[in-house]
């Protein structure tokens, strides 16, 4: 099997280097990865700029590692075509959960999906990260048995796993859609300038069964997912009411 691991927060970040450790324990692995931190680009692609890939300048032990200067796509894209034959890409761990309404505009679950566009199969992996950073230690046993419960799944093809920092079981769930409040919170620069940080605070509690339920209850949850984003419910009685459109 031949793995493409990625992330959002760039080829400096500790999640990946982990990832890329326990990803060698199911086939031979390539690391391809944005240069700088690329949280929150959700499924931008680059257009209007060539792409580069340089060596790492850290390294990966036993694995070839690039860093380029795009986004999560576009570094699914751009390491695909240089190493042909890729069945599965891998993104994170990020530093940071990636649960409910955050899935719009994760670019760790962009990557994924990007895989799954070019027929692969695709598997984000996200974890909170406070003032210190994960124990990627602790976490090690729970990432490589969740993988183990997706890796060779033929009816998978878009999971989202979100581990918690002391995880106790796994469980499959489903998104949480519950609502989110969008606030812009305002500030002052060092030169006295005014700026704004956009942040978001669920409203509602966790529904039981959802990956956000699963998480705050010490969870590994995984989520199997679609890119299909029809309201087939919707369309039906779209339809029902209207059939033809003239």
């Amino acid at each position: 099997m031949r793995i493409l691991v990625t992330n959002d927060d760039g080829i400096y970040s500790p999640g990946i280097m982990a990832l890329a450790k326990v990803a060698q324990r199911f086939g031979e692995v390539q690391v391809v990865a944005p240069d700088v931190e690329q949280s929150s680009m959700g499924h931008a692609i680059t257009a209007t700029r060539p792409l580069y890939y340089k060596k790492s300048p850290i390294t990966f032990e036993g694995i070839d590692a690039y860093r380029v200067n795009g986004t999560p796509a576009d570094c699914v894209a751009l390491g695909t075509h240089l190493w042909a034959k890729t069945d599965v890409v891998l993104s994170g761990i990020n530093m940071g959960p990636n649960l409910g309404n955050a899935m719009w505009h994760s670019g760790t679950l962009a990557a994924a999906k990007q895989a799954v566009l070019f027929g692969m199969k695709g598997i984000a992996l996200s974890t909170p990260a406070g003032k210190t950073e994960p124990d990627f230690d602790q976490l090690e046993p729970w990432v490589e048995k969740a993988l183990n419960a997706v890796i060779n799944n033929k009816d998978l093809s878009l999971i989202n796993i979100n581990l918690p920092p002391d995880p106790r079981g796994i469980q499959w769930t489903r998104q949480s859609v519950r609502l989110y409040d969008g606030k812009i919170v305002p500030g002052i620069d060092p030169m006295g300038r005014k700026h704004y940080w956009f942040t978001v605070f669920p409203l509602e509690a966790a529904e039981e069964g959802t990956d956000r339920y699963a998480v705050e209850n010490g969870y590994v949850s995984i989520t199997p997912l679609r890119l299909d984003l029809t309201n087939e419910a919707e369309l039906t009685k779209a339809l029902q009411k209207q059939p033809i459109v003239s």
